[in-house]
């Protein structure tokens, strides 16, 4: 799906300068939403398709009380345009997120899309919930209809973090997903392609359709730096001297090499990825999302 022309996104910078997260995911949202053209998934349609049965969360104004009074059990009327799928975000809070080179950092970035991208899920319908994570998991909201607000407080609060493990974190994610849906993971993704894509499979295994949004800051893609210095290690504080005029085409190879291998290996498993630089609009991967839903809900 082409970006929308007529579409206008703030810049990041702009973004960093409201404090309110709701206000900034409402704002981005409706600036995406009032630029496409038209979508399939916006707005309620009248046209019934099943019934299902009530889970915890599910609004309760949908229960078929005619067919309570039949069956004595709870079920929750369809309809033909309803997803109500759960969506799961994943949210890096590790030290090394904490870079920046333009005044916004990753994990800022990280918090910005992911209040976005939560705000868009919920107005789908879906039941919206948040992992944050360093070599652990930080914090921990369920999927539910009714969460997106515990999910913008999490990421309101987040603060960075320790070092950073994609592995543990993910598994026990994994293992507290019991029904399959869409899980988001925003990372920098400072791993060896074949361990990260180990930890993302561990979500892909529940059925789940996965989206891996890969941020980096513009300066660890082109190092730009020309004077010499010591660059430090933002999680184990190790420091290495570096003369950029020496290094700078060399580094540009290796990150270089470093994300075609990713996108190489999470392609070959059906793991969509998107690399995304932290000076970059949001509306890039706002239609990366859209998508990629309308993938998962053609295939459900």
């Amino acid at each position: 799906m082409p970006a929308t022309a007529g579409a206008r996104f703030l810049d990041p910078k702009v973004l960093a300068r409201i404090e309110n997260l709701e206000l900034l995911a409402r704002t981005v949202v409706e600036g995406f939403i009032n630029g496409l053209h038209r979508s399939p998934y916006l707005g309620r349609s009248v046209d019934f398709a099943e019934h299902r049965a009530y889970m915890p969360g599910d609004d309760i104004r949908r229960i078929d009380w005619r067919l309570f009074a039949r069956t004595d059990r709870y079920y929750v009327k369809e309809f033909e345009a309803d997803s109500n799928s759960n969506f799961l975000v994943l949210l890096d809070a590790s030290r090394s997120m904490q870079f920046s080179s333009h005044g916004i950092s990753k994990l800022d970035y990280g918090r910005y899309l992911a209040a976005c991208l939560t705000h868009f899920a919920h107005k789908q319908r879906d039941r919206v919930g948040l992992v944050t994570f360093d070599e652990d998991v930080v914090d921990f909201v369920p999927p539910s209809a009714k969460h997106r607000e515990a999910v913008l407080h999490a990421l309101d609060r987040l603060e960075g973090g320790g070092r950073g493990e994609l592995r543990g974190p993910l598994l026990k994610a994994a293992e507290a997903s019991r029904r399959r849906g869409i899980c988001v993971v925003i990372s920098d993704l400072y791993e060896e392609p074949d361990a990260a894509l180990r930890a993302v499979r561990h979500l892909a295994r529940r059925g789940s359709d996965v989206i891996v949004f890969h941020l980096l800051d513009p300066a660890e893609v082109r190092f730009p730096d020309d004077a010499s210095a010591n660059y430090e290690d933002l999680e184990t504080g190790e420091r290495m001297p570096v003369v950029p005029d020496y290094m700078r085409e060399q580094y540009r190879a290796l990150v270089a090499e470093h994300v075609a291998a990713l996108e190489r290996r999470f392609g070959e498993n059906r793991v969509d990825y998107l690399l995304i630089e932290t000076d970059t609009p949001l509306d890039q991967a706002l239609f990366h999302y859209l998508v990629r839903r309308q993938r998962f809900d053609r295939v459900r």
